[in-house]
């Protein structure tokens, strides 16, 4: 209970209505002896849990850090914003977990959840579902899980099966999956939520789920209401992208010191990939981009593969998974370790908007905004770079700099890169919202109204910030060399 109520205080006021307290009272007064009375099964389960994972995952705790309570916390939450939406109807609401994908036969890619499903249910197994009822019935939380099978553990390896799936989730009632189809079968009448326009999992959609919708029931999408909660990071949130950014920045760091002349792309690949994983990463977030050269000036360049010469720099955006909270970081150096004149201009005139940028990351002012503030920025650089002529009016200025900087200044940040993609980037930021800041410059060879000695430079420098009440912007990122002295330092490390 202590635990409980410690959670409870910190959590972000999104969560605290009068309907949350009293769904996440009951539950607690429903369980005696703590918030969860079932021992988590020593044994391996589909996941790590506090028996096989001690030195992540502590007793009472999901996934490490985001407690059994605070899982409770957000499933109520939900429930409280769908009463309000259609406060005089029951409700039933459906999340599918992802499937296995395979790349081809036999083969799987590495399994990813469905964010959605993950931040309700903290389970990072395939083939599951969850399911919340809502007034006027009492409010019941099911868990659809695997079965489990021997012969098929064989193969793929251990999964969680009922038991363990209710004591590590905390979750009082769980059934196997293929239980689904029967239990939606006896939903009458409410309104149900749930994305079936693009089902999270094809299979369990046509099988359990599409006979429910076909009823004469009422169907409404639920992501939006779910991307709401999830734009509002919790201190255990918050801890797992802290993570995210050190091991990012360490990364970044070795990979820096790798530096030489005529370097393959795909080495600076491996090489932070590896020191992403060797440090804790679940996974890579997202392809990075090792762009040298004139490269840097294709946005989503992925092929990596390519020799960057001496006297080129190469742009490098990558980030890292750790627990289902992602980095998002991109910093260019040069490969020779040592800036030119004109690409430490350039490289400074991009950083100096940044660190503008980033100073405007509080409570109340909008990603657009700081996007029109960047636009302004960036287009007095390019007038005392001298990309653009002596005289250059305001307007000309600004259509410039969306020239040479086609991208927005960010974007939302959290369980996925580009995060919680429902909401708008005109409504105003709130404290415990995480966001990137990422102004750059590109100007491509084929550009001929750009002048000819900038041709074929890119660079784009990018941060992670946690919007906060008081203090400035929390920078994730922070310890990822920056300024032209520590990239250079940076680069000058040797290697050990």
């Amino acid at each position: 209970m202590l635990q409980f109520l410690a959670t409870l205080l910190r959590a972000p006021a999104t969560l605290l209505s009068s309907g949350v307290l009293k769904c996440v009272c009951r539950s607690v007064s429903a369980k005696t002896g703590g918030w969860n009375t079932k021992k988590i099964p020593e044994r391996s389960l589909g996941q790590p849990s506090p028996f096989t994972h001690p030195h992540l995952i502590r007793p009472g705790e999901v996934t490490p850090g985001v407690t059994q309570t605070e899982y409770e916390l957000r499933r109520c939450s939900l429930a409280s914003l769908v009463k309000s939406r259609v406060p005089d109807s029951s409700h039933v609401l459906i999340v599918l977990s992802h499937p296995v994908r395979y790349m081809t036969n036999d083969i799987p890619y590495p399994f990813h959840q469905n964010q959605d499903f993950l931040y309700l249910t903290g389970v990072l197994e395939p083939d599951c579902a969850l399911v919340m009822y809502g007034s006027p019935h009492p409010d019941r939380t099911l868990l659809f899980v695997p079965p489990r099978d021997p012969a098929r553990e064989l193969w793929d390896g251990p999964r969680s099966g009922r038991d363990g799936a209710a004591a590590l989730t905390g979750i009082q009632t769980v059934h196997s999956i293929e239980e689904l189809g029967s239990v939606l079968k006896a939903v009458k009448g409410p309104v149900v939520w749930y994305d079936g326009s693009q089902p999270a999992h094809s299979h369990l959609h046509q099988t359990h789920v599409r006979p429910l919708l076909e009823g004469q029931v009422s169907v409404r999408p639920l992501r939006s209401l779910i991307h709401t909660l999830r734009a509002m990071k919790s201190p255990a949130e918050v801890e797992l992208m802290k993570e995210a950014g050190r091991i990012t920045a360490h990364a970044f760091r070795k990979t820096m010191a790798l530096c030489q002349a005529d370097i393959d792309e795909a080495l600076i690949h491996a090489k932070f990939d590896f020191e992403c994983r060797a440090h804790g990463a679940n996974f890579l977030a997202y392809p990075p981009v090792v762009a040298g050269g004139q490269r840097a000036n294709t946005l989503h360049y992925i092929n990596n593969n390519q020799i960057i010469k001496d006297g080129e720099m190469v742009l490098l955006d990558g980030g890292c998974e750790y627990f289902g909270y992602v980095s998002d970081v991109t910093r260019t150096w040069p490969v020779s370790g040592k800036f030119t004149e004109l690409q430490r201009c350039v490289y400074e005139a991009v950083l100096e908007v940044q660190l503008a940028c980033l100073s405007l990351c509080v409570p109340g002012v909008s990603l657009d905004h700081i996007y029109s503030s960047m636009l302004t920025l960036l287009g007095k650089q390019l007038l005392q770079l001298g990309v653009l002529p002596h005289g250059t009016d305001h307007a000309d200025a600004i259509k410039a700099a969306r020239r040479y900087c086609p991208h927005h200044v960010g974007h939302y940040l959290g369980m996925d890169v580009h995060d919680t993609p429902e909401l708008s980037r005109s409504q105003p930021l709130q404290a415990g919202m995480a966001i990137t800041i990422e102004p750059g410059l590109y100007f491509s060879e084929d550009d001929e109204s750009c002048p000819q000695h900038f041709r074929g430079l890119g660079v784009r420098i990018e941060d992670d910030v946690v919007i906060r009440k008081q203090g400035g912007p929390l920078i994730l990122s922070a310890h990822t060399p920056k300024s032209v002295c520590d990239v250079e330092m940076a680069c000058a490390q040797v290697e050990g």
